[in-house]
């Protein structure tokens, strides 16, 4: 299970998942891997049409119970292994990358569904409801984290200014401990870095080991 699609996944997300119980990992990585195949999705359409086609299929496998979709795709194949009956918040996930096909400049209503999408997923990990005690602390942590991520990613300054705006305004939150999900804490204090350093990439600069580290050690 952990060797899927580890050629995809960035320098962050596997020191996330190096501090993700190993118990819990299989399950992270797999969100992840998924993540990834939707970015190339995105970030590979020269059509949105023909995105939105792709990404229609995705949903529809989803909807799909494991008996019933195609066999031999590695992606599809660890979902059925370990986010069966729970697979709701991975189409949520498709549906949030698909507000990034919206006309340019990223308007922030679409940039925010999108953010809610990714960060449903990682709540969705966790197990944890807005019911649970520490829904709100992790929900922001994996906000900023997928704010940051896009933020350094997009090309366009406007965008990059309002992915700012809304991470800033998360930021202001300070962080609580993330004792039973150090990896989130990871990626949500590199988040914070890179917000402050104006949307640069997560692992960019010799700060960020040291940020990482720290994260993990305190959860925060």
């Amino acid at each position: 299970m952990d060797t899927i699609e580890t050629d995809t996944l960035t320098s962050e997300i596997e020191l996330a998942l190096a501090h993700t119980p190993a118990v819990m990992r299989p399950r992270l990585r797999t969100l992840f891997a998924l993540d990834q195949r939707l970015a190339r999705i995105i970030g590979k359409a020269t059509e949105p049409m023909l995105a939105q086609m792709r990404l229609s299929w995705w949903r529809e496998m989803l909807e799909q119970g494991r008996s019933l979709r195609p066999q031999g795709d590695a992606v599809l194949d660890a979902i059925g292994e370990t986010w069966a009956g729970e697979e709701a918040a991975l189409r949520d996930l498709v549906n949030g990358w698909e507000h990034l096909l919206a006309d340019p400049p990223l308007p922030e209503v679409d940039a925010q569904k999108f953010v809610d999408a990714r960060a449903g997923a990682l709540c969705a990990f966790a197990r944890v409801s807005p019911e649970h005690k520490t829904y709100r602390h992790v929900n922001l942590a994996a906000q900023i984290w997928a704010i940051a991520d896009l933020a350094a990613k997009v090309h366009s300054d406007t965008e990059r200014n309002i992915l700012l705006d809304m991470g800033q305004r998360l930021c202001a939150e300070k962080p609580k401990k993330l004792s039973s999900f150090k990896g989130l804490a990871v990626l949500s204090a590199l988040g914070r870095r890179a917000i402050a350093n104006g949307g640069r990439p997560l692992m960019e600069g010799r700060g960020a080991g040291f940020t990482a580290f720290r994260a993990a050690l305190l959860g925060k």
